[in-house]
């Protein structure tokens, strides 16, 4: 894995500056040396120690609100709660605070809602609508005491938006449950690109065929229908003969919206 990661840090580094979370001094050495022999531009990279177990920090990072306010840009933080995907992966504890560590580096206001939510649970269009999935954020092993009505509350409040967009199930083998960056993106503030599956033998068929049909008749927080754009799925991709999942909606992108 290590070698893949450099390959994505290279990448990313041609387009933006990029934080890496690391334990101590020593491992900041080691991937300083894994990352020049990759080529990659080092000053480009900035690296925190922050000890956390888990690398994927989509999941348990903070979240940045961003506002224009009389011509000033300004940004603070939200602080959802983090359990390793329902406590499967414990201990969890380091990755639960990293966004504290990253509102006080920045200097920035920091918003805990009390609640377990991850970063790939929640995809938003910056204009006040929310896509999520039913099958993650109401799964009893986030927040099982919070109805559907209740954990919308939570999202408009912290969030800032107005309209909540709820798809049904998440593909076969997601141990997240049901994330949405594995199922519907924005790619503007209008259009959404959503996985489907053509072979009516996949598992995963009725689970897409169920979303691109809820889709359709959904609208923006303007009342406008979303645009709605169908990405293929890979097939079936295993390891040590599980099923993993494997989607094309799993990407970052860079846009200027």
């Amino acid at each position: 894995m290590p070698p893949i990661y450099a390959e994505l840090i290279r990448n990313l580094t041609q387009a933006e500056e990029v934080n890496i979370n690391v334990w101590n001094a020593e491992m900041e050495a080691w991937v300083r040396e894994l990352l020049l022999k990759n080529k990659t531009p080092l000053e480009r990279v900035r690296f925190h120690h922050f000890p956390a177990y888990e690398p994927w920090c989509r999941d348990h990072g903070p979240i940045f609100l961003v506002r224009e306010r009389d011509g000033t840009r300004e940004r603070a933080i939200v602080d959802w709660g983090y359990n390793a995907w329902g406590n499967k992966y414990p201990p969890y504890d380091l990755d639960d605070a990293i966004p504290q560590h990253v509102a006080k580096l920045r200097g920035l206001p920091l918003f805990s809602p009390g609640i377990v939510m991850e970063g790939g649970s929640l995809e938003v269009n910056g204009r006040g609508t929310v896509l999520t999935t039913e099958a993650c954020l109401l799964n009893p092993n986030r927040n099982p005491d919070l109805s559907k009505e209740q954990i919308e509350h939570y999202l408009k409040n912290y969030l800032g938006v107005t309209n909540v967009i709820w798809l049904g199930e998440g593909i076969v083998g997601d141990d997240t449950d049901g994330h949405i960056d594995d199922l519907t993106r924005f790619v503007n503030p209008t259009t959404v690109v959503t996985v489907v599956e053509e072979d009516p033998q996949d598992e995963n068929y009725r689970i897409l065929q169920d979303n691109l049909k809820r889709l359709a008749g959904l609208r923006d927080e303007a009342g406008r229908p979303l645009r709605v754009v169908e990405l293929p799925m890979p097939g079936v991709v295993e390891h040590n003969g599980q099923r993993l999942p494997a989607s094309y909606a799993n990407f970052m992108l860079r846009t200027g919206w």
